[in-house]
């Protein structure tokens, strides 16, 4: 993320939350990107500034609860954090920001609570899921059971400390509720008929944490059209995997809501 966009801070629902915006020559939506789980406003990269150079819209990119230099947090997260996040964060900092009709670009679990919002009744342009989740599967549980492995046995540690405030913290936050049997039955795709905005779903062959089931029962069971785009040699980051094919997609695909 580009020096030029520092970041700031707001209270929301009573936390420091993170957040940048990347302003943009012309006027329009904004696309608001809501990160993976274990992400933060620097491991997007410079994906964000990417689309907003190509679209010509501007942006909000922030982290939640729990992530980057938002505040550290301070009690296990519940099964229903997706659900918070997409229900009571969200929507307060969009209006705290007086951000209208946006378009959402979510990475797995921000996918996801792209979805949630979306499928409560939220108005939005657009809204782009890369590697959602909808519901759980054994690959997901078999590959975030190898991450716990490697956060305690390798460098994966030192790695998140470089974009999160207690990357302890960060780390188990998220690897505990997945993990928890309660989540065993996590599944969102009640939401899925509700959702009134167009949608793009995109989904890597080789993503270790879901199939491409994810994305089939969003195209199957959305109320609204739904672009599917499966990739090959891609795993659980497209923008990172696949930067070109997704970013390409991405930028038709945001134009043609913002239209």
């Amino acid at each position: 993320m580009s020096a030029s966009n520092p970041s700031a801070f707001r209270d929301v629902c009573g936390r420091s939350l993170e957040y940048r915006r990347i302003a943009a020559a012309a006027d329009g939506p904004t696309l608001v990107f809501l990160h993976e789980g274990l992400g933060s406003i620097s491991q997007w990269r410079d994906f964000p500034q990417r689309i907003v150079e190509a679209t010509g819209l501007p942006a909000l990119v922030y982290a939640r609860y729990g992530h980057g230099q938002s505040a550290v947090l301070q009690q296990p997260h519940g099964v229903d954090f997706m659900h918070r996040e997409a229900l009571e964060a969200l929507p307060e900092l969009l209006r705290q920001l007086g951000i209208e009709r946006p378009i959402l670009i979510g990475h797995s679990d921000g996918a996801s609570i792209a979805l949630i919002h979306a499928g409560s009744g939220h108005l939005l342009r657009g809204l782009v899921a890369m590697a959602p989740h909808v519901f759980v599967e054994d690959i997901s549980i078999e590959s975030i059971v190898a991450a716990k492995r490697a956060f305690e046995t390798t460098d994966l540690r030192d790695k998140l400390a470089r974009h999160h405030r207690d990357p302890v913290k960060t780390f188990y936050g998220w690897n505990d509720v997945w993990l928890a049997p309660a989540f065993r039955s996590w599944n969102i795709e009640r939401f899925l008929p509700t959702i009134g905005c167009p949608l793009l779903a995109i989904q890597g062959f080789d993503d270790e944490y879901g199939t491409m089931a994810q994305v089939d029962a969003i195209a199957r069971q959305a109320g609204a059209p739904v672009e599917v785009l499966k990739l090959e040699q891609c795993g659980h980051s497209p923008q990172r995997d696949q930067p070109e094919k997704v970013a390409e997609a991405i930028v038709r695909f945001v134009k043609r809501c913002a239209g």
